[in-house]
């Protein structure tokens, strides 16, 4: 008897530096970054750096779409899903089909005077609901929001839902818009940085917010419908350390646990590289340091891609993700932008510039607040 497997048939990306996923590497692997500096944006007393879209080209891509009555937060998964599902022919109506969304703070923008949407369109549900309605969906669609693990959440619950049996596909969708609450909040904890943040550096100074929209569609298949060249989850966990309500284990347990457990009998010497959340926070560096450090993976090259978009909130895991599988298939180690020397207890394998590779697997590693840690380990079939 074969055994059910997740297959990563199609993707796309949505950023400040491109609108498909080969467009978003192609700016990775040439170092572009969209963060920039905004004075005075969205009537904020303080300067910040951050990654954020264009939104007239957007509003202009969901005039073309016909995207009436759908907020920005909503165009940007629509758009997203749309681009992605075409290439793989995905059925959204199907009983057998699955939309997942992960965000953290979803319609935000609704909490501001003078947006003309029903109140319950600023519940993380009702966005959810009105994307679900635009490609008629017959299932509910399942909202994850597990702070910043929520995009790498929503792909182990499409995972477990494929392996379920209960479906042949799950499109799995994240996106957030940066609102004046967001970077506030994130200002009240001194967390973000006044340039361009640097993942593991020494001299990093924290974290620069970021907006973006990423999809993956995932299939159900037994093994031997998996061509080579294929992607396959090979393994995946969630652990929460319950240390704090914001702050990271000082110890990494959970993130060392959710590794090691969604690590299995992969060896050390299989993985092209471990995809870090790599915010460029003094603490959160440190944490994922020590975890990769007691999973005995310093030797493995660590990619953070923090430095071209900015924390994304609910997009990271799910365009980390993708970008990690396109490098994988370019036979590249992205290059850790902003990384110069290093700054945290233990070593890392982290670079400033692309490293080739001919490795086939990549760890996909997400930590947030709550104490919550996830990691998925993808393996591409030879």
């Amino acid at each position: 008897m074969e055994y059910t497997l997740t297959v990563p048939v199609a993707d796309n990306i949505i950023s400040p530096v491109g609108y498909t996923s080969s467009e978003n590497l192609a700016s990775v692997l040439a170092g572009r970054s969209g963060l920039r500096r905004y004075e005075g944006y969205m009537g904020l007393p303080f300067g910040f750096t951050a990654s954020l879209i264009d939104r007239n080209a957007v509003e202009d891509m969901a005039a073309e779409a016909g995207l009436d009555g759908h907020t920005f937060f909503e165009k940007l998964l629509i758009l997203s899903v749309s681009r992605a599902i075409s290439q793989a022919g995905v059925d959204m109506a199907s009983p057998r089909t699955l939309l997942v969304v992960s965000t953290t703070k979803g319609n935000v923008s609704l909490l501001e005077d003078g947006k003309d949407f029903p109140d319950g369109r600023v519940l993380l549900s009702g966005a959810a609901e009105a994307v679900a309605r635009h490609f008629g969906c017959v299932n509910p669609p399942v909202v994850v929001s597990n702070a910043c693990v929520s995009g790498l959440c929503a792909c182990i619950k499409a995972d477990r839902c494929i392996r379920s049996g209960m479906y042949d596909h799950v499109v799995v969708t994240g996106a957030d818009e940066q609102s004046p609450f967001i970077i506030s909040g994130f200002q009240s904890f001194m967390a973000i940085s006044p340039d361009e943040c640097r993942p593991f550096d020494r001299n990093r100074r924290g974290l620069n917010p970021g907006e973006a929209a990423a999809t993956i569609v995932f299939e159900s298949r037994t093994g031997s419908r998996i061509a080579p060249g294929e992607w396959t989850v090979a393994g995946e966990a969630i652990r929460n350390d319950a240390c704090h309500i914001s702050a990271p284990s000082r110890t990494g347990e959970g993130s060392y646990r959710a590794i090691m457990r969604a690590l299995g009998d992969t060896g050390a010497e299989e993985l092209a590289f471990v995809s870090l959340h790599g915010t460029a926070t003094d603490y959160n560096d440190a944490m994922e340091a020590e975890a990769v450090w007691r999973a005995g993976l310093t030797d493995v090259p660590v990619v953070g891609f923090k430095g071209y978009y900015g924390h994304t909130m609910g997009a990271a895991g799910v365009m980390e993700t993708i970008l990690s599988m396109k490098a994988v298939d370019a036979g590249v180690v992205p290059a850790t932008r902003g990384f110069a020397e290093l700054g945290v207890r233990h070593p890392l394998s982290v670079s400033p510039s692309v490293r080739n590779t001919s490795r086939s697997s990549f760890m996909k590693v997400l930590s947030g607040f709550g104490g919550c840690n996830a990691a998925m380990l993808f393996s591409k079939k030879l």
